[in-house]
């Protein structure tokens, strides 16, 4: 019963639609009807600019550092790392489907990588250093998210991580990458968005 309201607790905070009630107040509009339609920091960057973009992005890794180290802590008394990292799943489907806004959500990138530092730091210092290498070299956010994810089971594995430990990453990966369908397609067909093009591109 605890554990089920710990995952209930976690859904709803990540649930909270951080990008769209920031850009609700900046500028009165949705943020769903601009740019690439997602809620999350990439768009809210592009949508009202760099400041907007950090905020998101601070906030969406806080949910899930919250979700995966305090709810566990806080309803569930002495944790595991399998309970942290399956509270913090249940705040990445909030973000990616809240009910506040009729189960269309962000990507869950930056709340991914909030659980991972609540529940496992050095795959998150793996992950994140995935994601600056590819986003470094070809400037688009989209494929270092991909590479990001692949990595969080890839480093589970390296680590010597749980059989269930290494289960709940998967579907961390598996959930980023499925909200990055789109993406794949455009990226694919060259139509994908780079940030902060390199001079000749």
């Amino acid at each position: 019963m605890m554990l089920f309201l710990a995952l209930l607790v976690s859904y709803l905070l990540g649930a909270i639609p951080t990008a769209y009630l920031l850009v609700k107040w900046a500028k009165g509009i949705d943020i769903r009807t601009m740019g690439s339609g997602n809620v999350g920091a990439t768009n809210a960057l592009r949508t009202v600019g760099l400041w907007a973009g950090v905020v998101v992005l601070a906030i969406d890794v806080l949910k899930g550092i919250i979700a995966a180290w305090l709810i566990p802590r806080w309803l569930l008394g002495e944790t595991t790392p399998d309970r942290s990292l399956v509270c913090g799943l249940a705040a990445v489907l909030g973000h990616d489907f809240p009910c506040f806004l009729r189960f269309r959500g962000g990507k869950g990138v930056a709340t991914t990588i909030g659980v991972l530092v609540g529940s496992v730091p050095l795959v998150a210092g793996i992950v994140v250093g995935v994601w600056l290498v590819v986003f470094g070299l070809f400037r688009y956010v989209s494929l270092g998210s991909i590479a990001a994810a692949v990595a969080i089971p890839l480093s589970q594995l390296a680590l010597h991580q749980s059989r269930r430990e290494i289960l709940i990453g998967s579907g961390l990966a598996i959930l980023i990458i499925a909200r990055h369908r789109a993406n794949i397609s455009r990226l694919l067909s060259g139509a994908e968005h780079r940030i902060w093009p390199r001079q000749g591109d």
